[in-house]
């Protein structure tokens, strides 16, 4: 009796051993677990949706590329996304449902930034790591220890490639008027930080400084006062309507200043299937570029060339799959879904995403990011600084073509 016992035991061990075989051997069903499910929202359609539509777009890239390797902490990953509609307070209720009542293992980054910036509380409240652009530096001043910009779409930070650049252009040669008018939100103010303190390193007299509420459906009174004032400097700070809108009246109006900078839209895609020629020579500045040579970017330039026939990756593609990428490393460092454990990782650890490597520093910040655009040709190329630079910067600006 006690011989068929110790058998049966055997028995059991070696099958418990084959089985423990089988599920850990290459090739075995890795992934097939229960999935993690990441949730959130996106402004999938409204205002914002153009950009919404790119940053789902690289998180969903992400996740293929995730799944294809056998899944994050060994299970495969899938995304609970609604559609905020571009709608802040949307945005919020769409957290909340997807931490109380749909129990996500772990949140994604939003847009834009005021959206951002109103999920961070929400994400602090239920100690929910947030991996996003976050709302400008007055979010990421709030005390919240589980928010990270990875990169921050940062609007203090966003001109400064250009000043930087400016700089570099002969003092007689620089603009001497600025115009500048700027979207009455969070975003928007965020860019007038390093305007003011440029414009009076470089003696460039701002002659108008308005704010307009979105949206921005006309233009032309904007424009034709900037033309009187002979402003030859524009800043347009706001989002991609708003710029599309902007230029159009500029051309129409023949107001063709040395210089038209622009604050976020220029670098997407639409930018230049909306406006063609006339949306070339744009400043603009970028904490991320498809050229930018950190691992990965050649891949997911590959993906995007072969999937939308574009020569690169549109930057919010990037920021879907960079936001992503830093919480996948946050996960794997703390092979844990305990967001806590998460959260302490990533603020004593170096991420290396394609963004380039990164520290966070308390505020969930990396060190200042930010590199000058312009469009030429129909593209969004570096022009600054120069060990970086893909084309050489245009200008002034040419005339506009008829």
């Amino acid at each position: 009796m006690q011989g068929n016992r110790r058998k049966g035991i055997s028995l059991f061990a070696a099958v418990a051993v084959l089985c423990g075989l089988l599920l850990t051997a290459p090739g075995a069903a890795i992934g097939a677990g229960k999935p993690i499910v990441i949730g959130g929202s996106l402004p999938l359609t409204g205002e914002f949706a153009e950009t919404g539509l790119w940053i789902e777009r690289g998180m969903r890239y992400w996740a293929e590329e995730v799944n294809a390797k056998g899944g994050l902490l060994g299970r495969p990953v899938e995304f609970k996304i609604y559609d905020d509609q571009s709608n802040v307070g949307k945005a919020v209720t769409f957290a909340e449902k997807a931490i109380t009542v749909d129990k996500v293992d772990l949140l994604f980054g939003g847009y834009p930034g005021t959206a951002a910036r109103a999920v961070m509380a929400v994400a602090e409240k239920h100690r929910r790591v947030y991996v996003s652009m976050g709302g400008h530096m007055k979010s990421f001043q709030q005390g919240y220890t589980y928010s990270f910009g990875a990169p921050p779409l940062m609007g203090e930070w966003w001109y400064e490639g250009f000043f930087q650049w400016l700089n570099t252009v002969p003092a007689d040669q620089r603009p001497k008027r600025a115009a500048v008018y700027t979207i009455n939100n969070p975003v928007g103010l965020s860019l007038q930080d390093s305007i003011n303190r440029w414009t009076k390193y470089l003696k460039i007299d701002v002659v108008i400084n308005e704010k307009y509420n979105s949206p921005l459906t006309d233009a032309t009174s904007l424009i034709v006062k900037a033309k009187q004032m002979n402003c030859d400097i524009l800043f347009s700070n706001g989002f991609f309507p708003d710029g599309v809108t902007t230029v159009k009246a500029a051309k129409a109006l023949d107001y063709n200043p040395k210089a038209i900078v622009q604050g976020i839209g220029s670098v997407v895609p639409a930018w230049v299937k909306e406006l063609g020629k006339d949306g070339d020579y744009v400043f603009s500045g970028t904490v991320l570029h498809g050229m930018l040579n950190y691992p990965g970017n050649d891949k997911l330039n590959a993906y995007v060339k072969k999937r939308y026939k574009l020569p690169a990756y549109p930057l919010y593609f990037g920021f879907g799959y960079v936001w992503m990428q830093t919480l996948q490393q946050g996960v794997n460092g703390a092979k844990s879904l305990d967001q806590t454990k998460i959260r302490d990782w990533l603020k004593t650890h170096q991420v290396d995403t394609i963004a380039g490597p990164m520290t966070f520093d308390k505020y969930g910040l990396p060190a200042p990011i930010n590199f000058a655009t312009q469009i030429i040709d129909g593209k969004a190329e570096l022009i600054f600084p120069k060990n970086i630079r893909t084309k050489e910067p245009v200008y002034p600006k040419p005339a506009w073509k008829k």
